[in-house]
């Protein structure tokens, strides 16, 4: 079976979240209920941009970039089994380096 794709359009930007966290740091195993929504992930694919006033406004973000974004963004998405979340690249906070 062939891998799906999805080509965001304008604005948008496809991000695949981080995995929520299993185990605090002192061990403790975190229930499903209990998880944080994973706010960083990394862009899988990216819109051209944008069009504003006559004027083609570029993406500041491209794959392969690891993003913060805020923690209800988004749409979710699932892609041959995988989660995904496409939103506006004015959703993303800041680019994580």
């Amino acid at each position: 079976m062939a891998k799906s794709k999805i080509k965001p359009l304008s604005d948008r930007v496809l991000v695949q979240p981080e995995p929520a966290e299993e185990k605090t740091s002192s061990g403790i195993i975190i229930p499903d209920t209990a998880k944080e929504k994973p706010q960083e992930g990394t862009v899988v694919a990216a819109g051209p941009g944008k069009v504003e006033n006559g004027t083609k406004i570029d993406m500041s973000v491209k794959e392969g970039d690891k993003v913060l974004y805020g923690k209800y963004s988004g749409t979710e998405i699932t892609l041959d089994g995988e989660e995904y979340l496409i939103m506006r690249e004015a959703d993303i906070l800041g680019i994580v380096s």
